[in-house]
Parts: C-alpha cells; sequence; structure tokens
C-alpha cells in the first residue's frame, strides 16, 4: 500500500486555512499547529478594539471550521524548532513527523530593535491584542471622569496612534466617530472636545501602498473628523507617558497603539540562508530556499520575482492565493505531473475611515466616499469565516449605523487567583 502523506501545516492563517479547505478529503494527511485554537479575521479586528464588534463575530474554532474534514487533525500548540533533517517539529506538547512541512505562520509587530517601544506600546496583531486595546479606551474614560480640571482630562484623553497605513487609518477613523457618538452619551462629565486623536505617518502621505487619490482622500476624511495627522514625522521614543517625535515635540499619553510595521513570524531551525530580512526566501513554487520538502505561504514568505522584488504583499489575497496554489500543487504531485507556478492576481485594496467614508483601489475602478465604503462592508462581509459570523457582524453593523450605540463597551480582565 501506498503511504499517505502527511502535511504538517504550522499556523492558521488566511493561507493555512485556505490550504487546508483546497484539501478536504483528498488522500493527504493534514495536521494544523497553531497556539491559538481560532482562525480571526484580521482586517475587522480594529473594530473589536473600538467597540464595534464581538470578538466571537471574527473568530472561528478551528474544529468547527473544519468539521467533517476525515484527513484532518488540529493540535493546540506552539512550534519551538523545526529539524529538517530528520523531518519532524518540536513543539510544546511533543514532536510531530512529517512529510511536507507548511510554514504559515504570518507576521508580528515590528519595532525595529526598540525595546522601550516594543515593552510600552499596545499592539493589534491578536484578539487579546484587540480586547487589551477595547479595555484601555474605556478605562481611559473612566479614569477622565475622576479628574475636575479640563487640562487634566486632556492628558488622559490623547491617543496617539503610530503608522499610516489601513489599521492606523482604520483605528483613527473608529476612535473619531466614539469621539462623535458615544461621549457625550455615555460620558456627561467629559467634554468631547477635550479628547484628541494623533496619527503619526513616518512617510510624506497615509496609506502608501495606495494611490495618490485614495491617500489624499483619506487624508482629508480624517482632518475633517478632528483627527490630527502627522506626515514625515517618526516616534524617537515613549516611556509609557511621554512620546517623543523627531522634531523635539512632546505629546504625553497612556494610549499609544504601534502599527507601524510588521516582519515574517520566522520558526527556528531554518538555514540562515534561507532567510532574508525576517521572511522565508520560496521560490515560484512556494518550497522553501535548500530544502525539498519544506514550504511557506503567506506573510512569513517572501517570493522575490522580477515582478516583485520585495516580495509579495503582507496582506489576506496573496496567502490566501498562495494557500490555493499550493494545494494544486500538492494533488499534481499525488497524479505524478508537474507543479504550476504561483501567479498573483492582485484584486485591489481597500480601506475605511469611518461611516460613508472608505477609499478603494481595484484593479477596474478607484473610488472614495460612499460608493467605496459600501463595497468595503460588503467584501468583508462575504470573506468573514462561517455563515453565524457573517449574520452576527451584519446584525451589529446595522444596529451601530442605525442606533450608534457600539453595544460591546465591555471592560474585562481575567481574574488572577492567589
Amino acid at each position: 500500500m501506498n503511504k499517505i502523506p502527511r502535511i504538517l501545516i504550522i499556523g492558521g492563517g488566511f493561507g493555512g486555512i485556505t490550504l487546508i479547505q483546497k484539501l478536504k478529503n483528498k488522500p493527504v494527511e493534514i495536521i494544523l499547529i497553531d497556539r491559538y485554537n481560532h482562525h480571526n479575521f484580521q482586517p475587522l479586528m480594529y473594530q473589536v478594539a473600538t467597540c464595534g464588534l464581538s470578538a466571537t463575530s471574527i473568530a472561528s474554532p478551528f474544529r468547527r471550521m473544519f468539521k467533517g474534514y476525515r484527513n484532518f487533525t488540529f493540535h493546540l500548540a506552539e512550534v519551538q524548532k523545526i529539524d529538517a533533517e530528520n523531518n519532524f517539529v518540536d513543539t510544546t506538547i511533543g514532536k510531530f513527523e512529517y512529510d511536507y512541512l507548511v510554514i504559515a505562520t504570518g507576521s508580528e509587530t515590528n519595532f525595529y530593535n526598540n525595546s522601550k517601544l516594543a515593552k510600552n506600546s499596545l499592539v493589534m496583531k491578536t484578539l487579546d491584542d484587540a480586547l487589551t486595546i477595547r479595555n484601555t479606551l474605556l478605562e481611559q474614560f473612566e479614569r477622565a471622569t475622576l479628574y475636575k480640571k479640563p487640562e487634566e482630562k486632556k492628558i488622559i484623553l490623547n491617543f496617539v496612534i503610530i503608522g499610516g497605513g489601513a489599521t492606523g487609518v482604520e483605528l483613527a477613523g473608529a476612535l473619531a466617530e466614539f469621539k462623535s457618538h458615544i461621549i457625550a452619551k455615555d460620558y456627561p462629565e467629559i467634554d468631547p472636545s477635550l479628547m484628541n486623536i494623533h496619527l503619526i505617518e513616518a512617510g510624506n502621505r497615509l496609506l502608501p501602498a495606495m494611490s495618490d487619490g485614495a491617500s489624499v482622500k483619506a487624508n482629508e476624511f480624517l482632518t475633517k473628523m478632528g483627527v490630527k495627522v502627522w506626515l514625515s514625522t517618526m516616534v524617537k521614543d515613549y516611556d509609557g507617558v511621554n512620546v517623543t517625535l523627531t522634531d523635539e515635540t512632546v505629546l504625553r499619553s497612556a494610549f499609544f497603539i504601534w502599527s507601524a510595521g510588521v516582519k515574517g513570524k520566522l520558526v527556528e531551525g531554518l538555514k540562515p540562508s534561507s532567510i532574508q530580512k525576517d521572511r522565508i526566501l520560496v521560490d515560484e513554487f512556494h518550497k522553501v530556499r535548500g530544502y525539498d520538502n519544506i514550504f511557506s505561504i503567506g506573510d512569513v514568505a517572501a517570493m522575490i520575482t522580477t515582478r516583485m522584488i520585495n516580495g509579495h504583499p503582507m496582506l489576506a489575497f496573496p496567502a490566501m492565493q498562495q494557500g490555493s496554489n499550493l494545494a494544486l500543487n500538492f494533488l499534481l504531485q499525488l497524479k505524478g505531473k508537474p507543479p504550476r507556478k504561483f501567479y498573483y492576481f492582485d484584486l485591489g485594496t481597500l480601506a475605511t475611515v469611518g461611516r460613508h467614508k472608505a477609499v478603494a483601489d481595484l484593479p477596474f475602478l478607484r473610488t472614495q466616499g460612499f460608493f467605496a465604503w459600501f463595497l468595503w462592508m460588503g467584501l468583508h462581509l462575504i470573506r468573514i469565516t462561517g455563515f453565524r459570523n457573517r449574520l452576527k457582524a451584519l446584525s451589529d453593523w446595522v444596529w451601530n449605523y442605525f442606533t450608534y450605540a457600539y453595544t460591546y463597551r465591555i471592560i474585562t480582565r481575567p481574574s488572577c487567583k492567589q
């Protein structure tokens, strides 16, 4: 009897889950290892952080997602090291052998070797991070109600976001809407004008991955919403209270979110020659440089080509397309056929700034405003995993649209038993 090949996948992000879906009940054994038991829809994580959506609306447990997959197994663990010579990975729950290994670990926050920023910043890469931001946001308002002097309240209500990419722009817009529609109703002790939102970008424009028109429009939207946009400005230091900028300006804030960059989340054990700038080098068939049975897809993978000299964008669409292509190549290999090279089809980029405000750069259209916002909502609703999650997100959006309620304004902290 021919042995069924075992494919071990590290990471259940967009690339990993697409690969699994395409290999459903095929003649391969699939093992997924992830340090969380769920996939989360990262593009909407900022709405969890700003009380617009429930965490359960954007997360799906792997065991529910892949129920009915006869060739699938999940293990909750963290991979510590790859032993490529002996074809196994070492994890926090033991060793797992593989015939083929797929590294789809995604990305992590890049602080560019600044330990103080890493220690004091809020980040948004996981659901835990999003809930921490939500708790901190609400706690800031509760603290502000205790102060009598406007100058004291103003320091507490200084919100600083670093990074003018899609995450930073969307966070800033969501906070601006919170300021406009929630504070006066829920916190009568606070004058909404005392809340200041600062969006700081090192480059000379917002949304650097999008067109100039989208960048200008996003800046215009945010400025009208009361966000202070700082361009060509970098953060020199942050000690937990004082934000020091490169022009020596000092902003005082206890709410400081770092969204200025990401890097590939590497796994120990690969050859140094397989890694470049915190990403894993792969060929056009997703094979890791220097290995025959190790592959990598998604944010952590760098497929350097003449068209993509820096690798593909660290976004959901490239990861999903790579997962689909790698699944096809595994199936072709089972049939004794040659693999297919990966060609990325750019489906465009969208970013929302707030209600009726979004920008869209699509292959067939560039638009801003209400229509772009409608496209953004429709696309994200379709891509959320699971019918229940889509229905829940849609109902929350409709409720928030008509009531400005933002229902999930709840502070939660895990209890610690002594």
